[in-house]
């Protein structure tokens, strides 16, 4: 990273600004690495609740299915 087209940022060692863009660069590679695999685990168990809350709506759904039938049984006797 050139000096000519980043500047620093004020209290933040690992940070530049780009004067094209204006951006903020982190340059610290391992920070960026853990947040991107804090990232993707958030994902994945963003993933499993999901994937969780689908299997709980599918018992439920057999579940009444399976009380409706119990009172189509009672109800013949």
């Amino acid at each position: 990273m050139s000096n000519e087209t980043h500047v620093p940022v004020d209290n933040y060692p690992d940070l530049v600004r780009d004067k094209t863009s204006h951006a903020i660069i982190n340059k610290n590679r391992s920070a960026y690495e853990q947040a991107k695999r804090r990232a993707k685990e958030a994902q994945q168990a963003r993933d499993e609740i999901r994937d969780a809350t689908r299997q709980i709506n599918n018992i439920k759904s057999e579940i009444h299915e399976i009380k409706s039938l119990l009172n189509q049984l009672v109800s013949k006797e």
